[in-house]
């Protein structure tokens, strides 16, 4: 992957923002990356699909419902959906929210 030259002039640190979708933690350990707003905003966007990943994950052990057994399968796609919505945004050069829960990534401060 290349990285993209923005508008205002920078680069924008595409291969750092993908992988902020698969593993959200590792540009924040990285020296640049971490001061990067493009890759910020993609971090936190991955955390909030890592959370939500978490939350049905931990409800599909607590509620044993056969039910919720077919909810919680459509929800891990729907996850697996916008992980690939957000890595083809950060190839791309987007910053664009993803649909359903890019709100949410605005709640965290880093």
């Amino acid at each position: 992957m290349a990285d993209i030259i923005s508008p205002i002039g920078g680069k924008k640190n595409t291969t750092m923002a993908a992988i902020a979708y698969v593993l959200f933690f590792v540009p924040l350990l990285t020296g640049d990356a971490k001061k990067d707003s493009f890759v910020k905003y993609h971090v936190k966007q991955g955390l909030v699909l890592f959370l939500l990943a978490v939350l049905i994950n931990v409800i599909g052990w607590v509620v044993p419902f056969y039910l919720w057994y077919s909810i919680s399968w459509l929800l891990s796609l729907a996850i697996l959906v916008l992980l690939i919505l957000g890595i083809i945004n950060a190839v791309n050069g987007k910053q664009e929210p993803l649909p359903v829960i890019g709100k949410f990534a605005d709640v965290f401060k880093f």
